[in-house]
């Protein structure tokens, strides 16, 4: 028998275990261990909750959960319920697959003010995570920076631009569509140091932002290279760069709708100014060299603005023991190994880069090196051990049983038209189990 621990329960996680079911067939028990009493972490609380087609992945995981071989072990805290160390002592194999849930740091002056928010904590605050619940962002902002050109920045903007009726069907938290209801935000401006052919924005999501009921989005003609030039462009990339070029500002100028989404090429925040809180942000504009790496010129601006939230990135959260590349903000890593017995798969071992899809190749193909390693299997304790560890600690793992418990009584307190409405805070997820 082989056991295997899966440390994280989002997509690089489950496609994982799904990988290991059929490599091994029954002769394997994985455990995919994940600090919330929840499953599908970035699914649950990073996928945009208008998204609800994506969210319906987790109906794959689930069926990978129904597997007697597949066990969900929520509520539990690697590094103080139980070490990876003690996994690894327990376990064939232990992979990381925690993702990369940490703000990459907007390093300037003035970033720790009131109102600076990186886009990790506002994303889970709108999804309801409870370790961003109490967030409290200053929506009485009339304008907001949005610094990023990738699709967190979109959802961003779109929360934030979308009328309450928008968000029908969505699973939108209340505490975030109360807050958003009361919103007097007049204008979102998108900051990117490169232009509008290196954005890292994908066409539907792009799409969406020129559909909105109350809000438009803008592009200055000038910041566009030759139209000819977007023949060069891959045929993803065209299409994206196709949205903007119908985002133009028109002759006159005007704007008929009461939000304003404006695009900022060529803009690399500096610093950011206020009295205890942000009250503008110092731009410089850039130009891109020979290879299309942005450089400064110099020439700076100031943006008035009362909220700026920062989606330049995300980082893998070092693990005691754990070998870390503090430049890539991931694991160290060959080809997903880390030391004999512990591997990373995902964010965790890449980086934040590709999309939720991506990480299922990632895990069939650690799957396979964890084949390659360990054969077939040991005589290690696997679930049996860690069980008696817990009892010993009294540690109250959840269940994927529990974890149904939770969602039954988060869909009977959905409000009208929503698929759910969310525990945001563990005590309530543990006393929907019981």
């Amino acid at each position: 028998m082989r056991h295997i621990a899966i440390i994280g329960s989002g997509p690089a996680g489950y496609y994982s275990a799904e990988a290991a079911q059929k490599k091994f067939g029954d002769d394997v028990a994985v455990d995919i261990i994940d600090r919330l009493p929840v499953p599908f972490g970035l699914i649950r609380t990073g996928v945009a909750p208008d998204h609800q087609s994506i969210k319906a992945v987790s109906r794959r995981y689930e069926k990978t959960n129904l597997g007697d071989n597949v066990r969900f072990v929520g509520n539990v805290t690697v590094g103080e319920d139980v070490s990876v160390g003690e996994l690894q002592e327990l376990y064939d194999a232990v992979v990381l697959a925690t993702g990369a849930p940490n703000d990459r740091v907007l390093d300037i002056p003035g970033s720790d003010l009131k109102g600076v928010i990186g886009s990790a904590a506002f994303v889970g605050w709108y999804n309801g995570h409870p370790d961003f619940k109490d967030l409290d962002p200053p929506l009485d902002a009339r304008s907001v920076a949005v610094i990023g050109n990738g699709n967190v920045a979109l959802d961003v903007a779109r929360i934030l631009a979308k009328t309450e009726d928008e968000f029908a069907g969505s699973d939108i938290v209340g505490h975030a569509l109360d807050g958003l209801k009361q919103s007097k935000v007049e204008k979102i401006t998108f900051l990117g140091r490169r232009g509008p052919h290196q954005i890292a924005m994908t066409p539907k999501e792009l799409g969406e932002l020129g559909q909105l009921e109350r809000a438009i989005p803008v592009v200055d003609a000038e910041d566009f290279p030759d139209l000819g030039d977007d023949a060069m462009l891959e045929p993803g990339m065209r299409k994206s760069v196709t949205h903007l070029r119908n985002f133009q500002i028109d002759e006159d100028g005007a704007q008929h709708k009461p939000i304003e989404i404006v695009f900022d090429f060529f803009a690399m925040p500096v610093e950011i100014r206020g009295d205890g809180k942000v009250e503008k942000l110092i731009v410089e504009r850039t130009e891109l060299d020979k290879d299309l790496r942005s450089i400064g010129t110099g020439e700076r601006y100031e943006l008035d603005c009362q909220m700026v939230i920062s989606c330049i990135g995300y980082r893998t959260p070092p693990i005691e023991g754990v070998p870390y590349e503090h430049g890539r903000g991931r694991f160290a890593n060959t080809d997903g190994r880390i030391l004999p017995g512990l591997y990373c798969v995902g964010w965790a071992r890449r980086g934040p880069s590709g999309t939720i899809g991506t990480n299922k190749p990632d895990g069939f193909a650690i799957v396979d090196i964890i084949a390659e390693d360990i054969g077939s299997g040991s005589n290690k304790e696997g679930r049996k051990g860690l069980d008696r560890l817990f009892d010993a600690r009294d540690v109250k793992a959840v269940t994927f049983r529990d974890w149904k418990k939770i969602e039954e009584a988060e869909i009977a307190r959905a409000r009208d038209g929503s698929p759910r409405e969310k525990f945001t805070d563990i005590a309530d997820m543990i006393a929907a189990r019981d």
